[in-house]
């Protein structure tokens, strides 16, 4: 099997001593030559748990696509370090422009209350996929644009744009089930997935099935703009604590971002992109135009104010995670999981974990 990301190219970027290294099926990300000696934290690393993520990540077809015979040979790796620093190279992922020092959020699994019958307090839809919303591949067409995707709906004979936030009562859509708060739907958009303790005391699990195609617009920046939060003190809770002492502004807020996400049931809890049932601290969304999705990277960051050195998958993808170097990371779910997730804005720094062999 061929290595997807070997297909290097060198690339020499300003007076820097290492070559820039250039990822062919993501043009506009560089790496640079490093080495595990160049890894904070390595030596403190439990290794051992980082192979079994890897394992783990190997069940999709994506990380074997990247690591080939490495997904069969880890599970036979009797030194789960001297396997990594043997059967790898380290490259450190370079930012877009110097002044870009990375930025590191988290997520959570939450949980809703909600009905399978639409009845008071249980009034906002959670819906599935529209029956008219129309996706198209536009490398179909243009091979250039293999990474876009357009969606939208038919106006007769013409495609049109999907509708935004604030239509949402025209959607054309089965309801997976009615929750009795329109903020934590909202913010089940934003974690992708979710767990639902519905009124008889069944519990079900949704997870991302597709988006109306409009951009993701933060309400936090709106909140910014507007006065109402200083950029300091903005958070996930202080943008709900804000919601509920202005519930007459929350409709305005809300619609600020147009992006909608539909849902699907799952059956297990959080998974993300690669269809993976997500670790907690040890799985993160990340841009996958600009980092491969199923790849094996190092971050360095600081959670609650205390340094962190780990080996992360690159497991799912997030509407607001755009960029190089920017990623979020997984926490599980809880009450501690959503307010360590809501408080994390952190510098980032990213390596990657690419194989040493080429079949």
């Amino acid at each position: 099997m061929t290595i997807l990301l070997l297909s290097l190219s060198l690339f020499f970027w300003g007076c820097s001593k290492k070559p820039h290294i250039k990822i062919k099926e993501l043009p506009n990300t560089y790496l640079s030559e490093s080495s595990f000696d160049e890894l904070q934290g390595w030596e403190s690393e439990n290794h051992q748990e980082a192979l079994n993520s890897f394992i783990n990540n190997c069940k999709s077809e994506k990380t074997q696509e990247i690591y080939g015979l490495l997904c069969q040979r880890a599970r036979v790796a009797r030194d789960a370090k001297n396997f990594f620093e043997s059967k790898f190279n380290v490259y450190m992922v370079m930012p877009e422009d110097a002044n870009d020092k990375g930025l590191l959020t988290g997520y959570y699994e939450p949980t809703l209350r909600a009905s399978l019958t639409k009845k008071e307090p249980y009034i906002y839809p959670i819906y599935e996929e529209p029956k008219d919303l129309i996706s198209v591949e536009l490398s179909s067409i243009y091979e250039d644009l293999k990474k876009y995707r357009l969606r939208g709906r038919l106006e007769g004979n013409r495609l049109v744009p999907y509708y935004p936030r604030e239509e949402s009562d025209k959607i054309d859509a089965e309801v997976i089930c009615y929750s009795d708060s329109k903020l934590d739907i909202f913010f089940l958009e934003i974690q992708g997935s979710g767990r639902v303790e519905l009124d008889d005391g069944e519990n079900i699990y949704v997870g991302y099935a597709n988006q109306n195609g409009h951009k993701y617009n933060s309400i936090g920046k709106y909140l910014i703009d507007q006065g109402e939060i200083k950029r300091e003190d903005m958070s996930m809770q202080s943008i709900r604590a804000w919601l509920k002492k202005n519930p007459n502004r929350v409709d305005e807020v809300l619609n600020y971002n147009n992006s909608l996400v539909f849902f699907q049931k799952k059956p297990h809890s959080a998974s993300g992109a690669l269809g993976l049932v997500l670790e907690p601290m040890r799985s993160i969304a990340v841009d996958p135009n600009k980092i491969p999705l199923g790849s094996m990277l190092f971050l360095k960051s600081k959670i609650d104010d205390k340094d962190i050195n780990r080996v992360v998958m690159a497991q799912d993808v997030g509407g607001a995670i755009k960029g190089t170097l920017r990623a979020d990371m997984f926490f599980g779910s809880g009450e501690d999981a959503r307010l360590s997730a809501g408080h994390l804005i952190s510098p980032l720094s990213l390596w990657i974990l690419l194989p040493k062999e080429t079949k």
